[in-house]
């Protein structure tokens, strides 16, 4: 799993790199299954309301509390293959 994981975080990030976009909802669902995948439930405090972004990255991971990091892997996997197009989530095993 944990090769599958990083080579889908290195296509990922290589996809944001060119220039192409995920809508925000598909961006939010990646970024949210990457933190709980890596680093677990969230915690860090809420960011105050001036901060849209950073809330709504917040309230995101916030979403996965309790999904193991195994489980969050494999959804960030998923989640990928499925948003990302076919020329890029074809290089995910």
């Amino acid at each position: 799993m944990a090769q599958n994981f990083n080579k889908a975080v290195e296509v990922v990030s290589d996809f944001g790199k060119s220039g192409q976009t995920m809508t925000n909802d598909q961006a939010l669902e990646i970024y949210a299954l990457f933190k709980q995948g890596t680093v677990g439930d969230v915690n860090i405090e809420r960011p105050g309301m001036f901060s849209l972004t950073a809330k709504a990255k917040w309230d995101a991971w916030n979403g996965k509390k309790g999904m193991s990091q195994d489980d969050a892997k494999a959804g960030y996997v998923a989640t990928a293959k499925s948003v990302l197009p076919a020329e890029w989530a074809s290089q995910i095993p």
